[in-house]
């Protein structure tokens, strides 16, 4: 009879009736496919929306800058890269003349150029190549948008809370890799799928098709409009990917897409003015998640790769040159980078000599304070001889009252003004109202990971709300998070009427 009972048990507690084993697969299929064809249908869509205006009017150039773009790619498929970064344009701004090889960010020029030659051939020409670029391009922006939602949404990397983190940082506690992949196998893990984990996928897909329709990203996407930051939304978006992929719990060799991400860095710095902001917001997360008390060797490992990586190419551009170790709005992100070495010497001799917690910090501010003297008495030398270069007029104006700048042209540029609510529910419309659900619903689906989605949220909704120009900026997060608050609650929806939100594996 016990012999009986513990079989019977046993049976019931590995989920292992055929009729259940049957559904499980059965709603393992329909979910998979479903996933698969609406991931298609909304990249497809992505695609022709982006495609209107080339539909109507044909593979055009439109509006100035795109078609000054056009212009250097011209001259770059016709003479060649070194002729390129030395070409002086007589023709523009004349009678002065323009150096344009050096002056602009060349990557779109590059990506045009090295898809006519290697990609399409003769089936297109470099005139086509220009005009679908930017909805190739945001499509890519789509999916990649959509992989990052799904990134952030994985068990093992959204297993904590904010409060919580804060509440170890205080007693001095840090979860490791291995403490956090037990909680993900733990109750509040979803399901897997084939391998795929649920609600992961839902966020990624439902993120990746509000990408796709978001005007905040579509007005710099369409077709012919081949400017600068159709390619670069795409190139920043891969960025955050591989950061936030560096970070992934319970993957011992994640920190290698640190190099990855400082690669991607390289070609955002390439393609836009914008990798400014980039930088300095993979920096802040960087220094964010040492004041939560999340640095660890993974976290130094992906962010010294990052910077180390992403710095040496990005001083290549020639319009760029040494302005991240030189421009003062730059040098954040290498104070977090020499400030991170600090913090690993210190833990190296804390582990060595197994200090206490108390000396611990006595050792962290020793040689934090010789360290923050010897930056000041560098500081104090270089400074004298101008190395370090002024603040930028446009980046001036996000912290000064508009026409406040001291730069006639800045001053005189509608889209440099503040954003109003309007402007937001214009270019966001819904996602004014999803984002902030997705917002709280990472701060108590927290991780390494999930965090930059909190850093990258305000920071993005700071500087847009001064320079209404910058929304372009939000439709990446707007939607991320607007992914993650549709997908979870949909995934528990189907949870609930299809198996009454049984975790388990199919």
């Amino acid at each position: 009879m016990a012999s009986s009972s513990s079989s019977s048990s046993s049976g019931g507690g590995s989920s292992s009736s055929p009729s259940s084993s049957a559904s499980g697969y059965l709603f393992g299929l329909v979910w998979l496919g479903a996933a698969a064809y609406a991931s298609y249908f909304f990249l497809e869509q992505a695609y022709r929306i982006r495609l209107q205006a080339i539909d109507e009017f044909g593979p055009v150039i439109h509006e100035f800058d795109p078609y000054f773009n056009y212009r250097a790619t011209e001259y770059l498929y016709e003479h060649g890269a070194k002729k390129f970064l030395t070409w002086f344009d007589y023709k523009v701004w004349y009678p002065l003349g323009r150096p344009v090889g050096s002056t602009i960010y060349p990557g779109m020029q590059f990506t045009a150029v090295f898809l006519k030659n290697h990609i399409v051939g003769d089936r297109m020409s470099l005139n086509d190549v220009c005009c679908y670029m930017p909805a190739w391009f945001g499509a890519l922006a789509s999916l990649l948008i959509g992989l990052l939602a799904y990134e952030c949404s994985l068990p093992q990397n959204s297993n904590m809370t904010l409060f919580g983190v804060l509440v170890d940082a205080m007693k001095g506690r840090y979860t490791d890799d291995k403490t956090a992949a037990s909680r993900s196998s733990g109750g509040s893990a979803g399901r897997r799928i084939f391998g795929l984990s649920s609600p992961a996928v839902e966020c990624g897909v439902f993120a990746c098709g509000i990408m796709a329709v978001v005007p905040a990203h579509i007005m710099r996407s369409v077709g012919g409009g081949y400017d600068n930051e159709s390619v670069a939304v795409s190139a920043m978006s891969l960025t955050y990917l591989l950061w936030i992929r560096s970070l992934r719990s319970g993957d011992d060799k994640s920190w290698i897409y640190g190099l990855l991400g400082g690669v991607a860095y390289f070609y955002m710095v390439a393609a836009w003015g914008g990798y400014v902001f980039v930088l300095n917001l993979v920096g802040v997360h960087a220094l964010a998640l040492v004041l939560v008390g999340r640095f660890g060797k993974k976290v130094y490992l992906s962010y010294s790769l990052f910077y180390a990586v992403g710095t040496a190419l990005a001083v290549q551009v020639p319009v760029v040159g040494w302005a991240p170790l030189k421009s003062i709005e730059q040098l954040g992100p290498c104070v977090v980078f020499l400030g991170y070495q600090v913090l690993y010497l210190c833990e190296v001799i804390r582990k060595k000599r197994r200090l206490s917690r108390a000396d611990a910090w006595k050792l962290r501010i020793r040689v934090g304070l010789i360290a923050a003297i010897a930056g000041i008495v560098l500081v104090m030398l270089f400074v004298p001889s101008g190395y370090f270069g002024p603040i930028s007029s446009r980046v001036r104006g996000l912290f000064v009252k508009h026409t406040k700048t001291g730069n006639p042209l800045v001053d005189s540029v509608a889209e440099h003004q503040p954003a109003s609510s309007q402007a937001y529910f214009q270019y966001l419309h819904h996602l004014c109202t999803l984002a902030p659900i997705g917002f709280l619903i990472v701060v108590f689906q927290f991780g390494d990971g999930p965090s930059f989605l909190l850093v990258y949220g305000v920071t993005a909704y700071f500087f847009s709300h001064k320079m209404v120009r910058l929304i372009l900026l939000t439709g990446p997060i707007a939607s991320a998070l607007g992914g993650i608050a549709v997908g979870r609650i949909f995934a528990w929806a189907i949870g609930q009427l299809w198996g009454g939100g049984d975790e388990g594996e199919t």
